[in-house]
């Protein structure tokens, strides 16, 4: 059986690899440490498809060193002691590279297991993973390496890999592969930055195309039935969940309805309805808060709505309020608020509830000074009237800064002409 594509055309040389160019770029860190030779303990991170192994097989190649390699998926502790056991062998005398694809699925145990061999320089590891290290691979093993992360590759850079790719498929087939320009184009946009997809399509397309004169021809209609529906990048429990969930509601607060649009689409393609509702909530709370006091309940009756009606009918009310929120005026003055209050709490900077303010309903309160001094407001004109009612130790504590908003603005005001008064008042 053929290898696939993406094996068959795999890069040996920096030079042919397409996108990375943060990464393999002559000058760069990575590009300097491959071509020295001299390679360090090293986590590349990023999605599929974006030459993460191939890199590594680069390295380890002009490294010199034995390579081996392990997938965490279905590999175990008796494989890895299966490298280390011939560390001493002729074979391994300039050093092993191990290569452990997808190192997120080993446990502890069985990440612990290289730590010796990594400290003692016996192994160098290069591990792959497209999850963050930072939440998914141990920490002595973190620090010990060096994170590179793989971006998805763009395009134009997909675009040089399948016309590399149709060369190949030429030599193999003896025949020749045309493939037209708005294809091309299509196979490569529609792969979402991952290049083995875009090459898995193209030899789909070679296998479905018709032969005309000794010669293959792909057209955009074919192109178009071998992707069906383009790639989307998003896994429930990944980083893109959490990185779309974080750029929407920054686009919220940023006043971007188009880029909020952008991203609440991406939540529900991805089937994250529920966790759209809930940030558009927050936002409502955090983001918006008392420059328009009305706008919360106002996405309440939207995610009400939306969770009644279901996908795709949901999409109307939610976009409503991702419009709503993006294009309303913006004050933080509550989250800074209570923040600053919990703090306190959570410092211990707090005190006794002033005898006036505490519960006089029982029998004895009076005798205990309980409430004995404590001005009812609503006996006094304008409902008002100035009394303590922080605790003596935090008395002066100012938590709550109105925003510049006019409604904000409008309270602020309404409370100095009342309290001022009322301090003029003989």
């Amino acid at each position: 059986m053929a290898a696939p594509l993406a094996d068959r055309i795999r890069p040996v040389g920096l030079e042919d690899c397409v996108g990375q160019e943060h990464l393999l770029a002559e000058g760069k860190v990575l590009h300097r440490l491959i071509t020295s030779g001299t390679i360090p303990n090293m986590i590349f991170y990023g999605p599929s498809g974006t030459g993460k192994t191939t890199v590594a097989n680069i390295a380890a190649r002009l490294s010199g060193k034995t390579l081996y390699k392990l997938n965490a998926t279905n590999a175990s502790v008796a494989d890895i002691k299966a490298i280390t056991a011939g560390l001493d062998s002729i074979g391994s005398r300039e050093g092993v590279l191990l290569y452990l694809d997808e190192i997120q699925n080993f446990n502890k145990k069985q990440q612990q297991s290289l730590l010796e061999f990594i400290e003692n320089g016996s192994i160098t590891l290069i591990a792959s993973t497209t999850e963050n290290p930072y939440f998914y691979v141990y920490n002595a093993i973190l620090s010990r390496c060096t994170v590179f992360e793989f971006q998805p590759v763009k395009a134009q850079d997909i675009e040089t890999a399948l016309l590399r790719a149709a060369s190949l498929l030429d030599e193999e087939m003896s025949m020749a592969i045309k493939v037209d320009p708005a294809a091309l184009s299509h196979l490569a946009g529609s792969s979402g930055g991952d290049v083995r997809k875009a090459l898995n399509a193209l030899e789909l397309c070679v296998q479905a195309a018709p032969l005309s004169k000794d010669a293959l021809t792909i057209s955009l209609e074919l192109a178009e039935q071998s992707t069906q529906k383009k790639a989307f990048r998003h896994d429930k429990d990944g980083d893109s969940h959490y990185d779309v969930i974080s750029a929407f509601q920054k686009s919220l607060r940023g006043s971007d309805p188009d880029a909020a649009l952008h991203y609440l689409a991406r939540l529900l393609v991805g089937g994250d309805m529920l966790i759209a509702c809930r940030r558009l909530m927050v936002t409502a709370a955090e983001d918006i808060g008392l420059a328009y006091p009305q706008a919360i309940s106002i996405v309440k009756s939207c995610v009400d709505c939306a969770l009644q009606l279901g996908m795709p009918e949901a999409r109307l009310p939610l976009a409503e309020a991702t419009i709503l929120l993006a294009t309303a005026p913006k004050s933080n003055s509550t989250i800074m608020a209570i923040d600053a209050a919990m703090q306190d709490v959570a410092n211990g900077d707090t005190g006794e509830v002033p005898l006036h303010l505490k519960d006089a309903h029982y029998s004895g309160a009076q005798k205990l000074g309980r409430g004995l001094t404590y001005q009812y407001p609503h006996d006094f004109p304008e409902h008002y009237v100035a009394q303590q009612y922080l605790p003596d130790a935090i008395k002066d504590k100012k938590y709550y800064h109105g925003g510049e908003n006019k409604n904000e603005q409008a309270i602020r005001q309404y409370w100095s002409h009342i309290k001022q008064k009322k301090e003029d008042t003989p």
